[in-house]
């Protein structure tokens, strides 16, 4: 039976409801998550085969569908113009067609409207180094870099090449100029196109995900002739961070391989996205880790377990842990505290620090009909002898 609907009326909902997520599978109707739920999308049937077959192709090009029908998987981006883009992974499960598409708003959200700390602003202000933002899948990774990539755009006269399989936020030139290349259009993978990225004359590279030995190194090695790289990684911390890098390589390697982080490595954000419960919507709660002379010698010796510690205790240097951000949110009303607690990878230290003084939204920017919001900034404490 023909469909009596385009997929372009499911973007536009979609779109409009600022939902996350659409799925399209055979044997049931289309879904979409908003705020974190799927919910059934109104007034539209359950899918046959044919049908699901008919929605999922009417996106893709006779090249993209051959190419899926021989391998069952295909990644590919779309885009409605002034309704929004979408990442979308195509699947077969069941005998019969599938897809996840991933909505990629059209507007470019800032740092400040991210709620981010403001240590962020300070990342892109780097000539050169490391920057990962970590998380697990669907967390806003993606988010933030556009956001890092936005304000580099606005404020610096630079060359940014980005690497990404595929394209999800299109940056329009402003300060910069910006050069967006597709993984499986524009080149082939991220190694070959890592390989030729240095002739280029790049400033800032963006690399949308270090995937395997050969991507880190070139990456690495890029970070140590005077280019900001920005990439991500799928750790929930910074201490994973660096467990998940080193177990990368070979162990007569790992030496080697800790001395080069320590000299590029300037900075990690790790984020969860979490249920607003003063308003509709998602926030997200961010660890963030900076390159302090105390982080620097750990990472030398590669000693991963103590990271935490030094991100405690370096709030001077603009670091905060995931539990600082989950312990403002939750006193100020803005995420629940059983949400909080499941988020937290130190559930005994996040109970201590929320029978602690309460913080109000006016401290974290988070209040009504003010300006925006401003970063959830770490506060700042007088150096003490001895410590970082």
């Amino acid at each position: 039976m023909a469909l009596s609907f385009k997929f372009e009326e499911l973007a536009r909902i979609a779109a409009s409801k600022r939902a996350s997520d659409i799925f399209v599978k055979a044997g049931a109707p289309p879904r979409m998550k908003l705020h974190g739920d799927i919910i059934e999308m109104e007034g539209y049937p359950v899918l046959g085969d044919e049908e699901a077959d008919e929605l999922i192709y009417q996106n893709l090009s006779p090249e993209q569908i051959g190419r899926f029908e021989r391998t069952h998987e295909l990644d590919a981006s779309l885009r409605f113009p002034g309704v929004c883009r979408f990442r979308l992974n195509v699947y077969r499960q069941r005998n019969s067609s599938a897809a996840v598409f991933r909505v990629i708003p059209e507007e470019i959200m800032t740092l400040d409207e991210l709620n981010m700390p403001a240590t962020l602003k300070e990342f892109a202000k780097l000539k050169d180094g490391l920057i990962l933002v970590t998380g697990p899948t669907g967390c806003g990774k993606s988010t933030t870099l556009a956001a890092i990539i936005n304000e580099i755009n606005e404020t610096r006269r630079a060359n940014i090449i980005t690497i990404e399989d595929p394209v999800e936020f299109v940056h329009p030139d402003k300060k910069a100029l910006i050069s967006q290349r597709e993984v499986g259009i524009d080149t082939e993978s991220f190694a070959s196109a890592l390989k030729y990225i240095l002739r280029q004359a790049p400033d800032i590279i963006l690399v949308g995900e270090l995937r395997d030995v050969e991507t880190m190194n070139i990456a690495l090695s890029a970070s140590e002739t005077g280019h900001l790289v920005l990439s991500t990684l799928h750790t929930s911390s910074a201490a994973e961070t660096l467990e998940r890098i080193i177990n990368m390589f070979p162990p007569a390697e790992r030496e080697l391989l800790c001395l080069r982080i320590s000299k590029t490595l300037k900075g990690i954000v790790a984020q969860r996205l979490l249920k607003r419960i003063d308003k509709p919507g998602r926030i997200a709660a961010v660890e963030v880790m900076t390159a302090t002379p105390t982080t620097v010698k750990l990472l030398e010796e590669g000693r991963s377990g103590s990271i935490y510690d030094a991100i405690k205790e370096g709030s001077y240097f603009g670091m905060q842990t995931m539990n600082y951000s989950l312990d403002r949110y939750v006193k100020a009303g803005v995420v629940s505290k059983q949400d909080a607690i499941a988020n937290s990878g130190n559930i005994s230290e996040l109970n201590m620090m929320l029978r602690r003084t309460s913080v109000t939204r006016e401290e974290m920017g988070l209040e009504e009909n003010k300006k925006p919001a401003q970063p959830a900034k770490p506060q700042l404490r007088p150096r003490t002898p001895g410590r970082n």
